[in-house]
């Protein structure tokens, strides 16, 4: 007793369980504990106090707990405790056996004095605390003006300058030029090795971050600009021709045209993306940078920061695992089940809805890491633990949700992992043109958006109406028929499909019947920067323009001011309309980052097929069975039939696997073929572009999995099988792989034993 502050006792339903046990012989027992701890707390002069151990608010809500502990295999599960927020008058109820003043003394006075005993403290320190990286204000100056000049000349345009001076200036009065500098150093790593990094969110609105490498995206107004003499033309008579046309003209689109200087054809650039839309419109929001590195250099960009900062200053952003809608009804479903129970539907709704978000475990953020500055320990802001409680794991994570306690004030990158740089990385190997000098504004690509035809092969060969099978962002059923619903020309209406794409209650209920409706494509909201810009030019203030963007891409809709402020300045209705309707809205810069690699992705398929087909097939190899899709178009074709008629039986699994049958039968109507699997030949998780076709990896036969096609290529390495014998030995595969090899006629050949046989 002296070891502690204070006793407590719980109401004596709370510990039925130990009646139940048999290890007290009464629930007179359990009262009579209560009352000696109350006894022993006089003796010792310890203060007392009443809880009752919440667990949920209500009474009736302990059915929720029910049915989580029964889906956790607790056998006890319908026995719960009533563990439910009791009020002062029922707390005084639960002790009506102790003395009147007793009771009241452990229900109220003890419980408010030790409440009253706790001191005021933040949990997180107040503030933010970015890593400091010595000389980090000059270097980003340094390397920003340095690519500026290289581009646009030793005295850039007046725009430009302007441009760099304002982020620049916010960024490093505010204490983020350090971020800018990690992440410059992480994607030129990555650059060295050879991989795109593609950049999201945002970051595409910062100019300093564009000269710094770390996004491709261009946020300048659209223009010219000469390689040669680096002369360059902001406001050309194109781009302000275009523009009335086409609102958030892309440089892309614009004409071709020659360096008037030096004859040098012009380079084209600009998406017209303002500062505000990164960092706010006093641009001192923290910033949030996120890239997309290719999975295979994932793991080498974690090492890299570790190396930058230090190992023991970073660790994974720890998750917070909830149940899902999906999760909460299977085990509601199982627990009537069990219980051989009926509910109606609206009554298993709303156990469903009790359960839904509740927490059920710990895990690890896909690609964030938190730093920590030098000179800090991660425990002064939170905990650390190994997700899921796993402590055989090698992941130290912190134990706060970020968002929920972190942000603000420790940096965090999210360096994630992506098919798509690894996609062009291998179609850079195979075919040697480097993406940098694909042509965005290509007409032969811009025509897969709208048709096959560009392909060699039709509608009826294939089933689709577009050529956009296998390209990023685009090949989707959905967003194949928003292609053919507006019809796309040009590099800027892709960004607008790929913003409406990813938004909520933007494209359904809103954009589409405006398009029907009779509305232009080229004045709906797509982006977030549409309304910014969009409200500016129709006169709205500029901060007023920002705070309704801020609203309306959240789902917040408009206040009645907001309304007024909008028609006093003409804004038609159905522009209005749409706002309110609209649930989240996509940044620019990450809608023009996804159609910069897609357009890349286009520009290979059409040209070097082979290659694209290969690169597309390498990220989806664990999806592929050599012997349903790489043994020609029929048997492809009976396995699509054959998903198809699963309807809505069909898994997720099966619905991905139609979308890659989908690639494999396009890829066959253009007389591509898959060649056998080799022994020796084939890769062990890619495809390989091939003299005659495509020459398909060890892994594509289903059951072989990625350790078991290693041990074949390690074995292989060793030098030439002698007999079937000889190369389970060697590869130590199961006879059903073994027996699938031949079947598939790769050990033909081969003799069965290695012995030599004398006589035939």
């Amino acid at each position: 007793v002296q070891f502690y502050d204070y006793l407590e006792i719980q109401c004596h339903e709370n510990n039925m369980y130990l009646y139940r046990s048999e290890r007290v012989p009464s629930v007179e027992a359990l009262k009579e504990i209560n009352k000696r701890i109350a006894a022993l707390g006089d003796e010792y002069g310890k203060p007392v106090a009443a809880t009752c151990d919440v667990h949920f608010m209500n009474p009736d809500d302990k059915i929720y707990r029910e049915i989580l502990m029964a889906g956790e295999g607790f056998k006890d599960a319908s026995q719960q405790a009533p563990l439910y927020f009791r009020t002062t008058e029922e707390m005084l109820s639960e002790f009506s056996y102790l003395p009147p003043d007793k009771a009241r003394e452990v229900v109220i006075t003890n419980t408010r004095a030790i409440a009253d005993m706790c001191e005021n403290i933040l949990p997180v320190p107040d503030g933010s605390f970015p890593p400091i990286i010595p000389g980090s204000d000059e270097d980003l100056r340094s390397i920003v003006y340095g690519r500026l000049r290289s581009i646009y000349g030793d005295e850039p345009p007046e725009p430009v300058v302007a441009r760099a001076e304002r982020e620049l200036t916010s960024i490093i009065k505010h204490g983020f030029s350090s971020l800018y500098i990690v992440a410059q150093r992480l994607v030129n790593k990555s650059l060295e090795c050879g991989y795109l990094v593609g950049s999201r969110g945002s970051i595409g609105s910062s100019l300093a971050a564009t000269m710094s490498a770390i996004t491709e995206v261009n946020p300048l107004a659209p223009h010219y600009y000469c390689l040669k003499c680096r002369y360059s033309e902001f406001g050309s008579p194109e781009a302000e021709r275009l523009s009335k046309t086409l609102p958030g003209l892309s440089g892309y689109d614009m004409p071709d045209k020659e360096c008037p200087v030096c004859g040098t054809p012009l380079k084209k650039e600009g998406h017209d993306i303002m500062f505000e839309t990164f960092l706010g419109f006093d641009c001192d929001k923290e910033p949030d940078i996120d890239l997309n590195f290719s999975g295979e250099y994932q793991a080498y960009a974690h090492a890299h920061a570790e190396e930058i900062f230090g190992k023991s200053y970073v660790f994974k952003a720890g998750t917070i695992g909830t149940l899902a809608d999906k999760t909460s009804f299977g085990f509601v479903q199982n627990y009537l089940n069990e219980r051989g129970l009926v509910k109606r539907n609206a009554e298993k709704n709303r156990l469903v809805a009790g359960l839904t978000g509740v927490k059920r475990t710990t895990g690890q953020h896909p690609g964030g890491l938190i730093v920590v500055p030098d000179g800090n320990d991660i425990h002064q802001f939170c905990p650390i633990q190994r997700p899921a409680n796993d402590q055989d794991a090698d992941v130290v994570t912190t134990h706060f949700d970020y968002h929920s306690a972190l942000e603000g004030r420790l940096m965090k990158l999210d360096i994630l992992g992506h098919d798509v740089p690894t996609v062009i990385k291998l179609l850079q190997d195979f075919t040697g043109v480097d993406p940098l000098t694909i042509d965005m504004g290509d007409a032969g690509v811009m025509e897969l958006f709208t048709s096959p035809e560009r392909l060699g092969v039709t509608e009826a060969d294939i089933g689709c109406k577009t050529g956009t099978l296998g390209i990023p962002e685009f090949g989707t059923a959905f967003v194949r028929q928003m292609l053919q619903d507006t019809k796309p020309r040009t590099f800027t209406e892709l960004v607008k499909i790929s913003g409406l794409s990813h938004g909520t209650d933007v494209w359904r209920g809103n954009a589409d019947e405006l398009i029907k409706g009779g509305v232009p494509f080229s004045q709906i909201i797509t982006t977030r920067d549409d309304i910014l810009r969009y409200l500016m030019s129709m006169g709205v203030e500029k901060k007023a323009s920002f705070y309704i963007m801020e609203k309306v891409r959240k789902g917040r809709g408009l206040s009645p001011e907001d309304e007024q402020l909008m028609k006093e300045a003409e804004v038609p209705d159905w522009y209005i309309a749409s706002c309110k309707r609209v649930g989240y809205l996509f940044p620019k810069g990450h809608a023009v980052a996804y159609v910069m690699m897609s357009v890349r992705i286009g520009w290979y398929k059409i040209h070097y097929p082979e290659a694209f087909y290969a690169a597309s097939f390498s990220v989806k190899t664990e999806d592929f069975n050599y012997e349903t899709m790489c043994k020609g178009p029929a048997a492809a074709k009976r396995e699509q039939a054959r998903l198809l008629a699963l309807g809505k039986e069909a898994t997720a699994k099966d619905k991905d696997t139609l979308t890659l049958l989908e690639l494999v039968l396009e890829m066959y109507a253009r007389k591509i073929k898959f060649l056998a699997v080799d022994l020796y030949k084939s890769h062990v998780s890619r495809f390989i572009p091939a003299e005659g076709g495509i020459q398909p990896p060890l892994m594509t036969f289903a059951g072989l999995g990625g350790a078991a096609a290693q041990s074949i290529d390690d074995a292989r390495a060793e030098g030439e099988f002698i007999s079937i014998q000889d190369f389970k030995e060697r590869t130590k595969l199961s006879k059903p792989v073994l027996e699938m090899f031949v079947r598939n006629g790769l050990l033909t050949g081969m003799q069965e034993t290695n012995q030599l046989s004398l006589f035939f």
